[in-house]
Order: C-alpha cells, then structure tokens, then sequence
C-alpha cells in the first residue's frame, strides 16, 4: 500500500517574483510567502476532508491490479515461472516495442475520463495519481518504456479538472527502487539512495515540481508527493532526508518559489516521527505527512480478532491529531485478508492460508474474489472496518483510498465494494455509526 527526457526543459517558470523570498539556512529557514503569489491549497479551510481515490495500476504497473498483462507469460497452470514480477521486467521480457504497445493499450483503456466523471458522481473530491520515474528519464541499462506516460498524466489532471476533483501527483517509482516492492516498478532491490540512482530521481523530481506546481495547476494539484513508500527501517533516513527530501523542498520554495504543497510520505516511521521535520512554524503549513494503513501484511494483524482490528482502525485518527502537520492517509483499503492473487508478489502466497513463506493457516482463500461465496459475517466485517477507517482518518483531513478499481478483486476495488453495499454511498452514509465513540 524506474527516455531521455521529453522536452525536460521546454517548460519554463515565465512569470518573475515580486517578493524575493529569503535563502535558508540551518539557524533560519522561514518561509515567506511572495505576496503576489496564489497560496498553497489550505487542507483545513477546504470544508471538508478530502474523500479521495488512488489511480493505482496504470501508469506503474502492479500485478495484481491488473493480472491480465502478466497472465500473458503462463507458461504452465501449477506455478509463475516466466512471468515478469514488475514493470521494470515486463518491459524486459517483451523489448521497449512490443511493451510500449501493450502498454499504450493499457494507458488508452484502462483509465477513460468516463471514470473521473464517475469518481466525482460518486461524491469523491481528489484523485492520487503515481507515476514511475522512468515515464520522464531512464537510466542507460533500464528497459521501461519511457516518454508516453506525461501525456496520460495531463490528461488525467484535465478531467480531474473538469469534473471539479483534486489532485496529487505521486512519485511512485525511484531509480534502483525506494522499498524494493513491485509497486516501485522494481521489486526485491533497494538502491534509491545510491549516487547515479538519487541523482536521477532528483532530476526527474525537479521536473514534475517545475511543472506541476506552476499556478495554471494549483487550483487542482494540491499536492506534489516526493517518493511514494520509501523504506525508512531499510534506508539510512539521515540521507534520505537530507539529500534527498530537503533538496527538493528548497528547490520548490527557493529555487521556483513556488507555494506548491509538498507531500511526504513517513516512511514507515511511526506518528509523530515527522513533527520537528519542516515544521508549520518554518513552512506555515506548506507540509503533508501521508500515512498508509493496511491490516493484512503480517500474520498478528490477519489472526486478530475483528473487535481488535476496529480498535486499530479507530486508533488510527486521533493519533494523529497532535501531529505537527496536516495529516492525509493517502492509502488504505478494505483487505480484511491478503488473499487477493499477487497482492504480495508475483509467485508468493498469502499469508491468511499459510501459502507464504514463514506463515501460519488462518483460513481459506478459495473462491475470494466469488462475492457469492461471501458470509453475512464477513460483508458486516468488511462495511464496518471500512467505516471505522473513514472516520478515524476524517478526524484530520481526510483519506484516499487504494483503488478506484481493478481488474478482478474485490477488497481493493471501490466500485465493487460500492456495488456490493461494503462502502458507503453516499460517502457519509453509515450502517455501523459511532463505532469509534468519538467526542
């Protein structure tokens, strides 16, 4: 829960500053707005908290969104041999032609503006857009198919623009991988702090905050996420702080001068880790701290007992209230198992039936995308951990979940929890209210 740049320096910041805005340095780094400069987008005077939905799965690829494309490599029923684990190895595999073609298909048609209108219809206000870097520069050896994705990304931008939803753009994929999770595009390294690899991630980040914080984009991107999931207990966070997170918040507020909201990830780090990190009083609230919750990523959490998972939920909202800086979960889901096929990878089980190395039997995962086969029980479970989530996250200001849709299951797909009456529609409507007895 990786081209050659394509016109990297046609866009240029056109408009000249009237207020100079002070250089920072370790004893002072006050941010002063430029007076004649739209605001960053204000999180707590929006009026409502955001009620949001991640664009996961198209433009960085991950197999168990979307498992038609990796299906394509089956060689035999009883195992995944030769099929590609991630992006970067489905681009491999195919050759930079044959993938881009596959993937313009992809680009064309998994994601139309028929679902941003229907995003909005539903009552949703924002869209999270991840984007690999790779889509705007690639690194000599890499095989992605590079320069196509920008022009799906505006796209997207457009309709959320016209159907009146906000956005954030996400970095989702560094070079040499931030977690060594297939949803950076590479999976099973973790080389982003690497000289060649944080360079290039840094040119390419510089990119998207040039052009996305410019104003004729701040009145939908609300939010530049700087790199989606890094794997804080894996990196050294000093590093990856200062060399990486402080860059490019003093290019974005230096160099651009631009009062784009900057959105950072905790990094697996736990609630108040990030509080004396860019502070409100050094930034007036120019700060996101994005945090990801997911029930289902190791055996304790799958084997707890349901009242146990809801006081989790529940608990998740009001740590948050004495954080330093606005706060968003800007992913969570409704998994109350990690059964869905390559949720955990391409060729590795899930831990609810003990198919993962080093878990426990917990119980069946057959049939679990067969809404059919569903107990009563577990459609009450499902509705009420989602409802215990939006409730703790709107305490601050607000969520976005993770996805609006997939190819076939169902915990992770909102238009088929909709549909099946496991989240709410209208959005604050409530079956299970006051769960977490909230003041």
């Amino acid at each position: 829960m990786q081209l050659t740049f394509v016109a990297l320096f046609l866009f240029l910041v056109s408009n000249a500053w009237s207020s100079p805005v002070p250089k920072k340095n370790e004893n002072d780094i006050q941010f002063v707005h430029p007076q004649n400069k739209k605001r960053y987008f204000d999180y707590d005077s929006f009026g409502q908290p955001l009620r949001g939905l991640n664009i996961g799965g198209w433009l960085v690829l991950e197999p168990y969104i979307t498992p038609s494309l990796f299906e394509a490599f089956r060689t035999n029923p009883d195992n995944d041999n030769g099929i590609p684990v991630d992006e970067y190895h489905y681009c491999q595999y195919l050759g930079k032609d044959t993938a881009a073609e596959r993937l313009t298909n992809h680009w064309d048609t998994f994601y139309t503006e028929a679902d941003f209108e229907d995003i909005s219809k539903l009552g949703f206000n924002m869209v999270r857009l991840p984007i690999g870097y790779w889509a705007f520069k690639t690194l000599d050896n890499d095989p992605y198919v590079t320069g196509l994705q920008e022009a799906y990304l505006d796209k997207a931008i457009q309709w959320a623009a016209k159907y009146n939803l906000k956005v954030w753009v996400d970095l989702h994929g560094a070079a040499g991988s931030q977690n060594g999770f297939d949803n950076s595009g590479l999976r099973d390294s973790i080389n982003f702090l690497d000289d060649t690899n944080l360079a290039l991630t840094t040119e390419v980040l510089n990119y998207i905050l040039q052009k996305y914080s410019a104003d004729e984009y701040l009145d939908t991107v609300i939010g530049i996420e700087l790199i989606n999931e890094p794997l804080g207990p894996s990196l050294d966070m000093d590093k990856l702080k200062n060399d990486f997170l402080l860059p490019a918040y003093n290019y974005i507020r230096d160099n651009l001068q631009s009062n784009q909201v900057i959105i950072i990830h905790d990094a697996f780090q736990p609630f108040h880790y990030w509080d004396n990190f860019l502070t409100p009083a050094q930034d007036a609230w120019g700060i996101v701290v994005d945090h990801h919750h997911y029930h289902v990523f190791s055996p304790g959490e799958l084997s707890a007992e349901f009242d146990a998972k809801i006081n989790d939920a529940c608990n998740w909202g009001p740590d948050t209230l004495t954080e330093a800086h606005w706060t968003v979960a800007g992913e969570f889901s409704g998994a109350l198992t990690d059964c869905t096929k390559w949720l955990n990878g391409v060729g590795v089980g899930a831990r609810f039936d003990g198919t993962y190395p080093n878990s426990y039997y917990i119980g069946s995962c057959a049939n679990n995308e067969d809404i059919s086969t569903w107990s009563d029980e577990r459609k009450m479970q499902t509705r009420k951990f989602i409802e215990a989530q939006l409730d703790a996250f709107e305490l601050r200001n607000g969520w976005v979940f993770w996805c609006y849709k997939t190819e076939s299951t169902i915990e992770w797909d909102v238009r088929r929890l909709i549909e099946n009456n496991l989240f709410p529609s209208p959005l604050t409507d409530r079956l299970y209210p006051n769960q977490c007895n909230f003041a």
